[in-house]
Formats: structure tokens, sequence, C-alpha cells
């Protein structure tokens, strides 16, 4: 195979805007990612991901909903979840003090994701968190 092709797989998962779909969508990712060296952070990631878009967007509201895909590859396992938006600003990372009880969620995906990108669209905001499996690829941010 070319190094610059792949041969990626792709799984979605809709969710209801339950705090119990969190465990839902964990353990939907940890069944596909059975076995992958990276599966016990993309399922952190994840439930990170999915509590914020729950707690902090029309997501959590009554009829509210995530999106969850997960796009595994041999080089990258890539897990993004969408929110309902319902809200004015965008998610951004902030390094919180350790002790703070709020605002550490997206800081903590940072820290263990090689890279993490936050998209806005009309419909809500998509945070996508990649992970190499040889961090030499896209480096990690210090």
């Amino acid at each position: 195979m070319h190094e610059y092709t792949s041969t990626a797989r792709v799984w979605g998962l809709s969710c209801p805007g339950f705090p119990e779909e969190v465990s839902r969508a964990r353990r939907w990712t940890r069944d596909i990612l059975r076995g992958s060296p990276l599966a016990e952070d993309a399922e952190l990631i994840v439930s990170e991901l999915s509590a914020n878009a729950i707690l902090h967007t029309a997501s959590g509201r009554e009829y509210g909903s995530f999106h969850l895909a997960v796009a595994v590859s041999a080089q990258v396992v890539a897990v993004s979840v969408t929110d309902d938006g319902g809200t004015a600003t965008t998610p951004k990372i902030e390094h919180q003090d350790q002790d703070a009880e709020h605002g550490r969620g997206l800081g903590m995906v940072s820290a263990i994701a090689h890279r993490v990108v936050v998209h806005d669209s009309d419909q809500g905001h998509t945070v996508t968190a990649e992970l190499y499996a040889d961090p030499r690829l896209g480096g990690h941010p210090c």
C-alpha cells in the first residue's frame, strides 16, 4: 500500500442526550476498538466529549442528541462528537487548575490526543480527537 493512502473504516452512532448515553457511547467505542492499544484513550475521549455535549449544549435538552463517529485506519483512530449547538460559544481548550471542578474536559482530551480539532456549523459543534498509532506522525502538543 502506498504510504499516503490507507483504508479507513468509519462507524457512526446517534444517541439521545441523556446522561446514561455517555456510558453507551463508551461501550460502543470499546467494542469497535477491541484489541487496539489506543482503545482506552479513545474511550476516555469519547466519554469526555459526549458528556460535554450533554452538559453544555442543546444536546442535553429535551429531544436533544449527540452523534459519534469513529474512524480507524492503520495509522489513526479519530473520534468525533457532534452536538446540537444552541450555545453562543465554541468549545475551546482551556488548561484549568487541576483542582477545578469544571472546564477541564477539553484540556484533558488535548493532553491525551495527538491532535484536537473543533469545527462549528449552523447545526452544532464537532470536536474531533485524533490518536496516532505512531506519535511521530503528527507530534504531540507539549
